[in-house]
């Protein structure tokens, strides 16, 4: 079975590929493009993205774009401008799917839905004539180009694009393929490692053994069960914070912006941003910690102060020297009071559990006190406010690891783009093999970005190769 043009891989950027080289032949050659997809159902990773809302693109202009983008921005540069985000968003409203723009310039489908992200993608792939064929698992890709499929179907093309993703979430077929073909190619693949990723805090998760077989070092996987200061945690979400990262005891960065904290770890967009570098030190034998900054706009004497009249009004309220059944709100009640002026509610069990030392409790003998003649047991509570204030400026987490290619978000690492054509996405070794997407060396930060850079070089990907197909057409004339 031949076709003109071939991707393997039917995620974002290999059905834009298709597009973009079907687009390119219609009207003009009946050359046949074909999408080889080995699930059973194309972009199944884009059903994960924005958390299933779809974060799609981001309206950022390329200067702001580009300091997004953590590897060669140079490479991505002329696939961006010849696909922009507004592109992408006026193909899509085109093709019947309306989109609105959120907070930070990021691009969602109105609905929120990714799945009509995906079908809107795969529609209008159909529309111009892409041939698409799922449970298709190409095994083998001779020189040629003639693929092997597992089911023993072969088929052949003069335009090889490999779209076949990283290593990050695997149950939706990214198990690295795309690497090995490269390689028997003669390409370069660079260190490959989880990035945006959850960063995993010593005492977050349950201990578990080291697996010395495992080449991630630091790995540890998602599935771990979490211990109870992990569970106080698990679900708070920080807004507007500071996010410092450490490497062997020295300050390297501090971004600003929101923190989650979820079964995995730290995530949010500090967290995936900064998990990147943080998982290559960690793999390089390096001590990564973290520091929170609650207050970034508030400096610490400042914060000291305020905290000191806060737990004083707070001692002096009435409700506080209010007696019940022979006693009033205990030192601790207030203590809750006071952590409530000061960060989110949702917080407060998960930054008791994790500072515990900032509240002691001594108890007097049985009977030490009285009231109205009855004896009263009573515990006596004592709040370091200092050291509270020096916590939400600096609230630390030495880092245990990380969680794998099972659940990061993309892959860091691919095929080097030193030998791809940056205004063709075609092999600089080998004529009419192309690349696009995550399987090259290139990732960016969460927010829309990588969905935007797989867009942008798929299409300029599958356009180069219809552009070589109809060269070919002309010249054997």
């Amino acid at each position: 079975m031949n076709s003109e043009i071939i991707i393997i891989g039917g995620g974002a950027s290999g059905l834009m590929a298709a597009y973009g080289a079907a687009r390119a032949l219609k009207g003009i050659s009946p050359a046949r493009v074909t999408i080889l997809e080995k699930m059973p159902r194309p972009g199944r990773k884009i059903l994960f993205t924005g958390k299933g809302r779809c974060n799609f693109t981001n309206l950022k202009d390329w200067n702001d774009f580009s300091t997004h983008i953590r590897t060669s921005s140079h490479f991505v540069k002329p696939a961006f401008f010849n696909w922009t985000p507004e592109q992408m968003i006026a193909f899509l409203e085109q093709n019947g799917l309306e989109t609105v723009v959120e907070r930070g310039d990021r691009a969602f489908p109105y609905s929120h839905r990714a799945a009509d992200v995906l079908d809107t993608l795969v529609e209008a792939c159909l529309r111009e004539g892409v041939t698409l064929l799922t449970e298709k698992e190409v095994v083998s890709v001779s020189p040629g180009f003639t693929l092997r499929c597992a089911d023993g179907d072969t088929y052949t093309c003069s335009r090889l694009i490999i779209a076949t993703g990283g290593l990050s979430y695997p149950s939706t077929g990214s198990t690295g393929d795309g690497y090995r073909w490269a390689q028997e190619n003669g390409h370069t693949v660079t260190s490959l490692s989880p990035s945006l990723t959850a960063l995993v805090p010593r005492g977050y998760k349950v201990a578990a053994p080291v697996d010395e077989a495992d080449p991630l070092r630091g790995h540890i996987s998602r599935e771990t069960a979490m211990t109870a200061a992990g569970e106080a945690l698990k679900g708070a979400k920080l807004k507007n914070v500071n996010l410092s990262v450490f490497v062997d005891g020295h300050r390297d960065a501090t971004e600003f912006g929101d923190v989650d904290f979820t079964d995995g770890g730290i995530e949010g967009p500090l967290g995936f941003k900064v998990s990147r570098k943080c998982v290559k030190m960690i793999r390089n034998g390096s001590r990564i910690s973290l520091s929170l900054d609650l207050k970034p706009g508030v400096p610490l004497e400042e914060l000291s102060a305020r905290i000191r009249s806060l737990w004083k009004s707070i001692q002096e309220d009435p409700r506080s020297r209010q007696w019940k059944d022979g006693r009033g709100l205990n030192g601790k009640e207030m203590y809750r009071i006071l952590l409530g002026k000061l960060m989110p509610w949702d917080l407060i069990p998960g930054f008791q559990a994790w500072n515990p030392d900032l509240l002691t409790v001594s108890v007097p003998k049985p009977g030490a006190g009285r009231h109205f003649h009855k004896p009263v047991s009573r515990r006596f509570y004592d709040v370091d406010l200092d050291a509270l204030a020096e916590s939400l400026k600096d609230w630390r987490f030495d880092i245990a690891g990380y969680v794998g290619f099972e659940r990061c978000v993309v892959t860091a690492g691919g095929v080097s783009s030193e030998e791809i054509l940056s205004k063709t996405m075609e092999s600089r070794l080998v004529k009419g093999l192309y690349f696009c997407g995550e399987v090259m060396d290139m990732d960016c930060d969460t927010g829309g970005y990588n969905l935007q850079c797989a867009f942008s070089t798929g299409i300029l990907a599958g356009m180069s190769a219809a552009r070589a197909v109809l060269e070919d057409a002309t010249s054997s004339r």
